[in-house]
């Protein structure tokens, strides 16, 4: 037996190796498979407690939020906000103006309702002042027994026109020029000093606005009310005046788009320098439209020289001598580069001018005939030839300045 035994060792070693012979059931591998569902179980579930207490809490921030602005409380309100309903607005675009002036803060709430009390169609257009703790039942009230209180007035805004009046010299006679301020005093819409207050109270937070040299101009709004014919309302002239103002900041924001805003990017200047730039083309050019382009070509050539130490715009000249106390920062002649903004209200083709100036213009130089035919020189020589032969045919109309 002891022979057997030694001659195969590796027998009674076989028999007790494990799982040898037969299964082995794995328990153990199935335990992670288990744990790995209930972890997905419990992260699906947490995602979805999560998801339902924050569309609760949104819920409940939506009631709150339309709560407050039907019962008129809450969210720093307490101020006074004038607002214009057209002739013939629907509710629809009587809650925009509404959600635009502050009287209300949801469109959708106030036409819900509007449509709940029967108070569609039954409103009146006119201006109105609410206060902004006014509740929809409030509002809609003043809607359908007030309105209409004021006219409106056509008043036409000229391209070229400035926020005051300017006197210029032309041929040995002054001119004057009537601003905004002006225009709109004598139409009857309000006086000069609320019409500036207006100005005065406007907030620079939109993206046109933005733009504004605060602290630089006299004027921060100048250039920034677009020329146009508008039909103001003209009963109460504080009142009025806030809407002139915003009306025609409003046109502005419409005109400028997007893609003028990358193209002054791409050129290298701010929105504010391009109306700038379009306020001088629109005063050195007048209504020759179709000259615009040369005229901007013209300045940017004299901007990008080293040979001109001034722009040396005419009418920058004026500008300034409109102000109390004005310290020569809108003279072309005596500062460099452009001033710090607007001179005027640029129209539109002055604008793109300033925007799309004429390629490759090899011109430094221009000078009008007095049937506004356009001349355009190289050299100063060139340009005193032109003018002495103008003045020779009593062809030439001049500006000149004390």
């Amino acid at each position: 037996m002891d022979n057997n035994i030694n001659k195969n060792p590796q027998n009674n070693e076989d028999d007790f190796i494990i799982g040898k012979g037969f299964p082995i059931l794995e328990e153990e591998e199935e335990m992670p498979v288990k744990t790995k569902k209930r972890g997905k179980h419990i992260i699906r579930n947490t995602i979805w407690i999560i998801a339902i207490l924050l569309i609760s809490v949104g819920i409940g921030f939506g009631v709150v939020v339309v709560g407050s602005d039907y019962l008129g409380i809450g969210f720093g309100r307490g101020d006074n906000c004038t607002v214009e309903i057209d002739k013939g607005m629907g509710t629809a675009g009587i809650a925009k103006r509404l959600n635009e002036g502050g009287a209300v803060k949801s469109e959708l709430a106030f036409r819900i309702y509007s449509r709940l009390k029967g108070f569609d169609g039954k409103y009146k257009y006119g201006v109105y002042t609410f206060n902004t703790e006014a509740g929809y039942e409030s509002i809609c009230e003043m809607l359908m027994t007030e309105g209409a209180k004021a006219e409106s007035v056509t008043v036409t805004i000229p391209e070229g026109t400035g926020i005051n009046d300017y006197t210029k010299n032309v041929n040995g006679k002054d001119v004057t020029v009537p601003g905004i301020a002006t225009l709109l005093e004598k139409a009857g819409v309000c006086s000069r000093a609320d019409f500036i207050a207006a100005l005065n109270d406007v907030k620079l937070d939109s993206k046109l606005l933005k733009n504004v040299n605060v602290g630089k101009t006299y004027h921060e709004l100048e250039g920034y009310l677009f020329p146009e014919t508008y039909d103001f309302y003209s009963y109460d002239s504080k009142e009025c005046a806030v809407l002139a103002v915003e009306k025609m900041i409003k046109e502005t924001e419409n005109r400028i788009s997007d893609e003028m805003f990358k193209r002054a990017e791409k050129l290298g200047f701010s929105m504010n320098e391009i109306l700038t730039m379009a306020s001088i083309v629109q005063m050195e050019a007048g209504e020759s439209n179709s000259e615009m382009a040369n005229v901007a070509a013209i300045f940017y050539n004299r901007l990008n020289s080293d040979n001109f130490a001034t722009l040396g715009s005419s009418p920058t000249c004026y500008y300034g001598e409109s102000f109390r106390n004005d310290d020569g920062r809108y003279d072309t002649y005596k500062i460099k580069g452009l001033p710090p903004g607007p001179l005027c209200s640029p129209g539109i083709d002055a604008i793109k001018a300033a925007l799309y100036p004429t390629k490759d213009i090899p011109y430094y130089y221009f000078v009008t005939d007095s049937n506004g035919k356009f001349y355009y020189h190289k050299t100063f020589e060139e340009q005193q030839a032109t003018v002495k032969r103008l003045k020779q045919g009593n062809n030439w109309t001049y500006e000149y300045f004390d």
